[in-house]
């Protein structure tokens, strides 16, 4: 999505061969105009795959989810990192460890929102190891739901993530896909 790439040489930073820092725009400050435009990009991709929910998981891939959803009117399903009192234990949940954070969680949703009749659509901000997305998947299998694909907004493809997925047969559609991160370098696909 040459927008997107246009956006990320602007304003986005390569800290290091392995982080890229896009927080002025996707996950600190939100530019809705773009995340709409994200939007169309990923509703017009999976238009046919009779998606009945959008996941995510939170919290920055939630701007585009949310669009995602809005435009093709089905519900958004935050996948939380933290359990929740409210949920009472009526959860879905799997430990999944954070790239960026370097840490591991516990994922959880409510099995009120996961159900065996579902066409998923997963949603997320960046595709680094594939340990996000591998976490949101194990959750729809525990529910029974059927994943119908995963859109990406900005995929490290010089990472394992790409190739976890695709061995699973997931159909994966990335909008920026960057083969190479270095200290102030930035080089897509």
């Amino acid at each position: 999505m040459k927008i997107l790439e246009e956006r990320i040489l602007k304003d986005g930073k390569a800290l290091d061969n392995n982080i890229l820092k896009v927080d002025s725009f996707l996950n600190h400050q939100v530019d809705p105009k773009l995340m709409k435009d994200i939007g169309y990009e990923f509703a017009n991709y999976f238009k046919n795959k009779n998606i009945t929910k959008v996941v995510t998981i939170e919290s920055s891939g939630i701007a585009p989810a949310l669009m995602v959803a809005d435009i093709l009117n089905v519900p958004l399903v935050i996948l939380k990192k933290q359990t929740s009192k409210t949920l009472n234990n009526n959860v879905y949940t799997t430990a999944v460890t954070s790239f960026t954070k370097g840490i591991t969680y516990n994922l959880t949703v409510s099995k009120d929102y996961i159900l065996s009749s579902d066409n998923v659509l997963i949603i997320d901000d960046f595709l680094a190891n594939g340990e996000a997305a591998s976490g949101a998947l194990r959750l729809l299998e525990m529910g029974k739901a059927t994943c119908t694909g995963i859109g990406i907004v900005i995929e490290k493809s010089f990472q394992p993530g790409i190739e976890k997925l695709k061995k699973l047969g997931i159909d994966v559609y990335s909008l920026a896909r960057i083969k190479k991160l270095e200290k102030d370098t930035i080089v897509f696909e």
